[in-house]
């Protein structure tokens, strides 16, 4: 996830992170239903839009060379000292030991004194759910939070390090897919500035955890202040914004966000015994069927969890399939995936088995609280 620091360097979340505060959720609820065949039912009739009605992703800004084979360079920003690859998503930054949860994308227009001056650009249809003005309270500088709904799918888009903002743009406030909602710039709190060429947009495509971040992170953190609320990045889980788009322009219609989600490759797979919290309800879509537990009742929940712990299906359990009486269980490892996207560090390997690690058992009281 991310850090959001004030006065700080990104950290890796097995780091101190802090945080932020005050703005209510404010989406509508879907209401919790035991049964989980009416819960699906409920999703289908409800929310299921086929895939060739999904509403696609734009590019944030006019820079679109990432649709240019070998053009990488012109796209991405790397961090100082280092390629392209460092601007990219996944565990690019400090030598593969930390995530980063967007896409650095690289300014097209200068004014004269060489400050950006690119639109950013909102991706989708949607609203405006946070805007942070206060460049010390984050080290995504300037930022705006969009909400959309793709697919039934509730999904938000952040966009960083902004100059600021389109005039008028405030919180509720309805965009469309491709209006201007800032400017690009190099706005941040972190000890090593942005420079003038390396100026850009960090974009982000991702699923909520928990409305109440709030409650958890004063808990988590209680001498730390809370600037953004729910609005923190640690509460948003990025998912990869290149192969979205990638695969987005390669199926046309046939795209779907959903089964983008479901495809991605799994980390691990834990069992939760808890069988009610907000992701549940918020992405019904997620759910995978499970006979035993329609019919004996739900005593928890296995989730599979992709390299940066974005729950990409859960899969309700029944009591008699549950062994363990601990709250959370790892039932699997995918070493292979672990190995290659390690940088969460959401496992740990003890001997022969694996066990969740302090950063895995803090996501999960999040995800859960």
């Amino acid at each position: 996830m991310k850090a959001e620091t004030p006065n700080s360097k990104p950290q890796t979340p097995n780091q101190s992170q802090a945080a932020n505060s005050h703005r209510n959720l404010g989406t509508p609820e879907f209401p919790w239903v035991s049964s989980l065949g009416i819960l699906f039912g409920i999703w289908s009739l409800g929310f299921g839009i086929s895939p060739a009605h999904a509403q696609p992703f734009h590019l944030p800004t006019a820079n679109r060379a990432l649709f240019d084979k070998g053009a990488e360079e012109k796209f991405f920003v790397g961090t100082t000292g280092k390629p392209w690859p460092s601007g990219t998503f996944g565990c690019v930054r400090s030598e593969g030991n930390q995530m980063h949860e967007g896409l650095d994308i690289r300014s097209l227009s200068r004014d004269r004194r060489g400050e950006p001056t690119d639109p950013v650009l909102a991706s989708c249809d949607g609203t405006v759910a946070y805007l942070n003005p206060r460049i010390s309270a984050s080290n995504y500088g300037k930022y705006v939070v969009l909400r959309h709904t793709i697919e039934g799918m509730e999904v938000f888009t952040l966009y960083a390090h902004l100059s600021g903002f389109a005039l008028g743009l405030k919180a509720g406030q309805t965009v469309k897919a491709g209006e201007t909602i800032a400017t690009l710039g190099r706005t941040s709190n972190t000890r090593e500035r942005i420079s003038q060429e390396r100026a850009h947009v960090h974009f982000e495509i991702n699923l909520f955890v928990n409305e109440r971040f709030p409650v958890w992170y004063k808990k988590e953190h209680p001498k730390d202040p809370d600037e953004h609320g729910p609005w923190n990045g640690i509460n948003l889980l990025g998912l990869d914004p290149r192969l979205i788009l990638l695969d987005q322009q390669a199926q046309g219609a046939k795209f779907s966000l959903v089964k983008f989600i479901q495809s991605r490759p799994e980390l691990c797979r834990v069992l939760v015994r808890d069988t009610s919290f907000p992701y549940l309800k918020r992405y019904p879509m997620l759910l995978r069927s499970n006979p035993v537990a329609e019919k004996e009742g739900v005593a928890g929940y296995e989730l599979t969890l992709d390299c940066n712990a974005v729950p990409i299906a859960l899969t309700p359990r029944a009591a008699s399939e549950i062994k363990s009486k601990q709250k959370y269980q790892v039932l699997s490892v995918n070493a292979a995936e672990e190995e290659k996207n390690s940088c969460r560090k959401l496992v740990v390997r003890r001997g022969r088995s694996w066990e969740l690690s302090n950063t895995g058992t803090v996501f999960l009281n999040l995800l859960t609280q």
